[in-house]
């Protein structure tokens, strides 16, 4: 879906032009403490963003940064985008050097306009303006104004004056102007400095200041970078988009503008509905028809954006995808929703944030959060999420991409905000034996044999799918971390399409030095195929919240066949750790001529007080130490 989130370039008007050798201008004249740690540092930035309209606006932006080294050149870059419903009215440039002397300015022929066209999409009518100013020397400063228009009133701006890590602002500011009888609405997140508001001319002014913000990093283990920066993000109550009017006060009333832009699209040929009530006519239960359905849809669609105008919200009609067997999200969602309609199963559009490691929706602030569409299928015990893009995911299954999280289901009666099944650690699961037949040289061959579940499988999958074999093993080799190993043969095959999806992997290994040799003893570290290595920093004065994303459970067991004529000389004792974080446990036991290793890792997905930081640490350096542990098998006299 287009645009679903503005990213707004965060820039400046408060900054007068510098004329040759200005001191504001100098990157002389920026205190020490901003420049410690920085790449660049915004001088000035100033976004205005008035409001003519339900359906029509106008942003003003004007920025100086100044680029202190090379890693820090992108910043002299300017990116301002617009599509049919937007327009750049002009840009302007000018480059300073050390002592802030005008070197060059902005020339029309400097600015290129390129497609900015998203992977998988057919046609967008996104574009892009680039402007880049540079020295061949550091430090230097840029100065960029440009104002854009624009008749797409479904997104306000979000501003985040220090938009990356090592760059510091002295100075930035936002504002927005609305007309009498235009409600404006918004939230504030990590602001020093809350809204002021004046009256002008008859207009409502909101504005936010902040000042001499050092750079700010992300800490081991810490909440996204864009969890920690100020910003500001804004909407309206009133808009309007190519005469599709709407109110997005409540998420009901943003669910009632949706169903205004899908209102007629539902409709399929009577032989496509005939078609669905016979492939359905004679199945149990509502979850096989939506499943039969779905499969369907799979087997006919493939997934293609073309997104024009409102386009970029509206979908095609389900009678096009019939015929022409593709679509983006939104048009295969209403055209699955359409099939089950068919076969007597309802269900619902629902608006979601997909991708991983999203921000959670702020469930309190109705907005366009979303840049994804799903279909939701209600039944008597559980809910059946679909994902109507791809050809290959199973009925049901949510994962990595729309799971744990917030979707808007559009209703007849408006938008309501529901949660999509979350992931507990054992339902993201990795089932592992190994069989090792070991020699007294130190070598030996196994196999391998690993059950993956939920985000755990999502890659195996999608490389059994998209990858030759060729490719695959490949993929294998690069992911299967023993110190020393051949693939022999692999084998890669899902076992179970249900909404909990398994794929199960085989790999037949020759290990030519599994153990090490010293004497007349063997030392081997049971743990063959999945040690813990990362431990983060030891760190002082903790600021942020500490933050562990996934939640998986491993277990495995590695069998060891001890070579004649050797036996154990020393083996670890059991291991057993708790933490907030997650449980560990490993055990080696002698049964009968062989070894067998068992090891058992939980990690919670879970968010703490920077106070709990030191025992994650303590906690994975223990991890870590436990996997390292080693059997030594002695050689019996002879």
């Amino acid at each position: 879906m287009k645009n679903w989130i503005l990213a707004v370039g965060v820039v400046v008007l408060s900054c007068t032009a510098a004329s040759a050798g200005e001191p504001s201008f100098s990157a002389l004249s920026i205190d020490a403490s901003l420049k410690k740690g920085a790449n660049a540092v915004v001088r000035a930035d100033e976004t205005v963003f008035t409001v003519h309209s339900p359906q029509a606006a106008s942003q003003k932006n004007r920025q100086v940064i100044t680029v202190l080294n090379e890693n820090g050149k992108d910043h002299a870059e300017l990116v301002v985008h617009y599509d049919k419903l937007s327009k750049v009215d002009y840009i302007k440039g000018t480059v300073y050097d050390v002592m802030g002397k005008k070197v060059k300015t902005l020339k029309n022929s400097d600015i290129i306009d390129v497609s900015a066209v998203s992977n998988g999409a057919l046609f967008e009518d996104n574009r892009m303006k680039v402007a880049r100013l540079s020295m061949p020397s550091y430090p230097y400063t840029v100065e960029y104004e440009y104002q854009t228009s624009s008749n797409n009133l479904l997104f306000y701006p979000t501003w985040y004056p220090i938009a990356s890590e090592k760059l510091a602002v002295e100075q930035a500011y936002f504002q927005v102007s609305m007309p009498a009888g235009m409600t404006l609405r918004y939230r504030e997140l990590n602001l020093p400095v809350k809204a002021e508001t004046s009256e002008a001319a008859g207009r409502k002014l909101y504005s936010w200041t902040v000042k001499n913000i050092s750079p700010l990093e992300v800490e081991p283990m810490g909440p996204s970078y864009r969890d920690v920066i100020p910003m500001v993000f804004t909407a309206p109550s009133d808009f309007e988009v190519q005469g599709y009017k709407g109110n997005m006060a409540t998420w009901s009333d943003l669910g009632k503008w949706i169903n205004l832009l899908n209102a007629g699209r539902d409709q399929l040929p009577e032989a496509t509905k005939e078609h669905i009530k016979t492939l359905t006519a004679s199945l149990p239960d509502p979850k096989a028809k939506a499943e039969a359905v779905y499969n369907y849809m799979q087997n006919k669609t493939r997934y293609v954006a073309i997104q024009l105008g409102i386009g970029g919200w509206q979908p095609f009609e389900a009678t096009m995808v019939d015929s022409k067997g593709y679509g983006d999200c939104k048009a295969l969602s209403n055209y699955t929703k359409s099939l089950l309609e068919a076969a007597g199963v309802p269900s619902y559009y629902a608006l979601i944030k997909g991708g991983e490691d999203q921000l959670p929706i702020m469930a309190d602030f109705p907005s366009s959060q979303f840049n994804h569409v799903v279909l939701c299928v209600p039944m008597a015990k559980d809910t059946l999420w679909l994902e109507c893009t791809s050809q290959t995911e199973d009925a049901g299954y949510t994962g990595s991409f729309t799971g744990d999280r917030q979707a808007l289901l559009i209703t007849p009666e408006g938008g309501v905000l529901v949660k999509t099944p979350q992931f507990k650690a054992k339902d993201n699961g990795q089932f592992r034996t190994v069989k090792v037949k070991l020699n007294a040289q130190g070598g030996a061959v196994a196999e391998a044999t690993t059950l993956f579940t939920g985000s755990q499988h999502e890659d195996r999958k999608s490389i059994m799918h998209h990858y030759t074999p060729e490719d695959q093993l490949k993929w294998i080799y690069k992911n299967t971390h023993i110190p020393a190993f051949e693939i022999k043969k692999f084998t890669l095959n899902q076992v179970s399409k249900t909404s909990a999806p398994q794929m199960k992997e085989t790999l037949q290994l020759d290990l030519p030095r599994v153990a090490s040799i010293s004497g007349k003893r063997l030392f081997i570290t049971p743990n063959l195929m999945n040690r813990w290595t990362y431990v983060p920093p030891t760190t002082e004065n903790r600021k942020q919240d500490v933050v562990w994303s996934d939640a998986f459970y491993d277990t495995d067991t590695v069998e060891f066949e001890i070579p004649a004529g050797y036996l154990p000389e020393s083996v670890p004792q059991p291991v057993k750790i708790s933490s907030l974080f997650g449980e560990y446990t490993a055990q080696v036991q002698v049964k009968a001529g062989r070894l067998v290793y068992v090891r058992e890792l939980t990690m919670h997905k879970s968010r703490h007080a920077p106070a709990k930081y030191q025992e994650l640490v303590n906690f994975l350096k223990q991890v870590s130490k436990a996997d390292q542990q080693q059997v030594v098998l002695a050689a019996t006299p002879s």
